[in-house]
């Protein structure tokens, strides 16, 4: 099977204190993900499970090694087409919302394809039909203010799987989640793995949803380990 991801050799580091060595965060870090595969990362916090994610979705630069999205470097893509993959073929989930306050649940989630130029019409109905399979049928036109913190949550997951992404990279994404709400948006990742080949990176600190996953690894002093 063809990577979807390839990482080769990644290293990164931040500025130290003054006149401290730089901190290395992540040292000689590589990794494969094939389409419609599920890989959670864990490690304790600051290990720099977030700083990968950021890197690997070319928010950050590495200081050394490759990343390729199926099968192009991302250090030859310039901002538009990095940009541009990561608005059509990457769901972003955060441990936190970050849902736009003025907008219902429906317009939040059918947001990232008027943004692909699909159709509002077409936007809003593969919208309510992702809030729908999440429990939220009832919120649609509700704004994030009066929905509780499960439900503006399960708003932000249907708003990174509502357009097929070959991707979801996912920090801490059930963090604020009861164990129910967790294990429906869990079963809607490997549903949609299985139906359209989206990828899983999830960073997680709860060992039931990696072990959910195909695979588990674990970064640990910027290296990183398969379990």
């Amino acid at each position: 099977m063809d990577d979807l991801l390839r990482v080769t050799g990644l290293s990164k580091s931040f500025a130290g204190l003054a006149n401290d060595r730089p901190i290395e965060i992540l040292r000689d870090v590589s990794m494969r993900l094939s389409a419609g595969q599920s890989l959670a990362i864990m490690g304790r916090s600051g290990a720099g499970k977030s700083t990968l994610l950021h890197v690997l979705a070319g928010f950050e630069s590495p200081d050394r090694g490759e990343i390729r999205w199926e099968g192009q470097a991302l250090v030859s893509m310039n901002e538009t087409q990095i940009d541009r993959l990561r608005n059509r073929r990457f769901g972003f989930v955060y441990q936190f919302h970050h849902l736009i306050e003025e907008c219902s649940a429906i317009d939040n989630v059918s947001l990232p394809l008027r943004i692909a130029s699909v159709p509002r019409q077409s936007a809003r109905e593969r919208a309510k039909a992702i809030l729908t399979r999440l429990g939220l049928g009832d919120r649609l036109h509700h704004r994030p203010s009066v929905l509780s913190g499960g439900e503006r949550q399960r708003v932000a997951v249907a708003r990174a799987l509502v357009h097929q992404p070959a991707c979801v990279l996912a920090d801490e994404p059930t963090g604020n989640l009861d164990e129910q709400s967790a294990r429906q948006v869990f079963a809607l990742f490997r549903e949609l793995a299985a139906e359209s080949g989206t990828a899983l990176l999830l960073v997680t600190h709860d060992p039931e949803l990696a072990k959910g996953c195909d695979r588990l690894v674990v970064l640990e002093n910027g290296l990183l380990s398969e379990s």
